[in-house]
């Protein structure tokens, strides 16, 4: 099964569409299956003077969380030239909106999928706007526990959104998350628990922690890129560059392929080489014609076709139809 590949644009593109434009470029050359941004009107999403986040302190000049947004703000029109900048470059448009405002507009626009951030995981209200528009959801669970997400399922799937059309990503908020909180094993538990389709959004630094959690059965692999990770904002630090990025999904790809599917069987080169390792009955010693077969006249060697060793206890203590002579293929 190949996972979804999310490669995060966010507001990495700070706020010039020629960015946004580069980085659809790069994320299609790499090969991933959707580009994702960030939908928000500033004014709708936070309080005026309301502070920042600890990481991002210093990555911007804003002295609060308004004022660093509105920098990153895409209007309705930028929306629509970055989908069609989409479909010329063959991979899918994907956005998070993080107000009543940015659900209504990516209805406008005809998304088919949305992803919730994980802040908006216990924002009822949101919720339940956001379920009426029966789209195929990507729910974000950083900061969140198990109850936080039975409730916001709940209040999903009781407002129009199919389970079945719901997607969990289990995730470390943290710019670059730690790897001794990835947790990662969530992914299984998440499974388990809610019997739905779950994925992994990767805020740590590297390749690792994405290709353990494809291992695990993550169904979408989200990861941040930006053009430079030298430009100024929050969150360029703890993304790929285009390299990276290119490697990144070409590394996910490699390990699907290494996973392979979920039957035990012998593959083409392995049924050529059994018939040099499996081994035969052949004769420990000269054994007359009736003679019983036992351990004391048989054993098993690798030989050229005879009675394969599985069939052992078939053989021991049947007469012998033949003479045969010691280290021959016996035959019954």
């Amino acid at each position: 099964m190949k996972s979804i590949i999310i490669a995060e644009a966010g507001v990495n593109h700070n706020g010039s569409l020629k960015l946004a434009f580069k980085m659809i470029d790069i994320a299609s050359k790499a090969q991933a299956d959707f580009i994702k941004f960030q939908t928000f009107f500033p004014n709708e999403l936070v309080q005026k003077n309301f502070g920042l986040a600890k990481y991002q302190v210093g990555s911007i000049n804003s002295s609060n969380q308004r004022d660093m947004l509105k920098k990153y703000f895409l209007s309705e029109i930028s929306h629509e030239k970055l989908i069609k900048r989409c479909k010329l470059k063959k991979i899918k448009f994907l956005s998070s909106p993080f107000d009543f405002k940015s659900i209504d507009l990516l209805k406008k626009l005809k998304l088919k999928t949305i992803k919730i951030p994980s802040g908006e995981i216990t924002n009822i209200p949101y919720l339940q706007h956001l379920a009426k528009l029966d789209k195929k959801i990507i729910l974000s669970t950083g900061m969140s526990d198990d109850k936080d997400i039975r409730s916001a399922l709940k209040v999903l799937t009781s407002n129009g959104t199919k389970k079945k059309n719901i997607t969990l990503l289990h995730c470390s908020t943290e710019y670059p998350a730690s790897l001794e909180n990835l947790n990662l094993k969530s992914i299984i538990f998440l499974k388990k628990k809610f019997n739905i389709s779950v994925g992994y959004s990767d805020h740590s630094l590297g390749y690792e922690a994405a290709i353990s959690a494809v291992s695990l059965g993550a169904e979408v692999i989200e990861k941040h890129f930006t053009l430079n990770k030298g430009y100024k904002g929050p969150d360029h630090k703890a993304s790929l560059n285009p390299r990276e990025l290119k490697e990144f999904v070409e590394k996910i790809r490699l390990t699907e392929k290494i996973l392979g599917n979920s039957q035990k069987k012998p593959y083409k080169k392995e049924l050529i080489n059994s018939k040099f390792i499996r081994k035969f009955i052949v004769a420990s010693k000269n054994i007359i014609k009736g003679e019983r077969f036992s351990k004391l006249n048989i054993t098993t060697k690798r030989a050229k076709k005879g009675v394969p060793a599985a069939l052992w206890f078939k053989v021991i203590g049947k007469k012998s139809k033949f003479n045969f002579l010691e280290d021959e293929n016996i035959k019954v």
